[in-house]
């Protein structure tokens, strides 16, 4: 299996760096994601920040502190707390391709035991190059979605 560095797939970026007790809690609001490794990291919705835009939809989040290495794929733009971290691929990946890479990447979580964190060495991780994506990632996960969407009647 071809193994490449992590920053070679994607750009690593510091994200907002906020405090939820600094901001107002809306629970119409924009999602709050943080360290934490329930609810897609998502762990508040809060009112909008005047002059700071969101971080955009479709990116990966990373714990480097925390739940570290916790990783989810964002599907609503999003504010951060302190040490996390948003892939943005550098080429066109579908979602599937996405929750793929976010598994990849948590199975590193082992070398962050005993308190260690991931801030200086996320970019460095090795997972796999695109190319080396199964197949049938994408077709099971259609195959999930229709068995889904015919059991709830959509």
């Amino acid at each position: 299996m071809n193994l490449v560095r992590l920053d070679e797939l994607f750009d690593v970026k510091y994200g907002s760096n906020l405090e939820l007790n600094a901001l107002h809690k809306d629970e119409h609001g924009i999602n709050f994601v943080s360290r934490t490794a329930k609810n897609n990291g998502v762990s508040a919705k809060v009112k909008p920040i005047s002059g700071l835009d969101p971080i955009p939809a479709g990116v990966l989040t990373v714990a480097g502190g925390g739940s570290v290495l916790e990783t989810f794929l964002q599907n609503k733009p999003f504010y951060s707390g302190r040490d996390l971290y948003y892939l943005i691929p550098k080429t066109g990946m579908s979602d599937t391709q996405k929750l793929f890479y976010a598994f990849c990447i948590r199975t590193n979580k082992y070398k962050y035991n005993y308190g260690r964190q991931a801030n200086k060495t996320l970019r460095s991780i090795m997972i796999p190059d695109l190319s080396e994506v199964p197949d049938w990632i994408e077709l099971s996960v259609k195959k999930i979605k229709k068995n889904v969407i015919k059991n709830i009647g959509l």
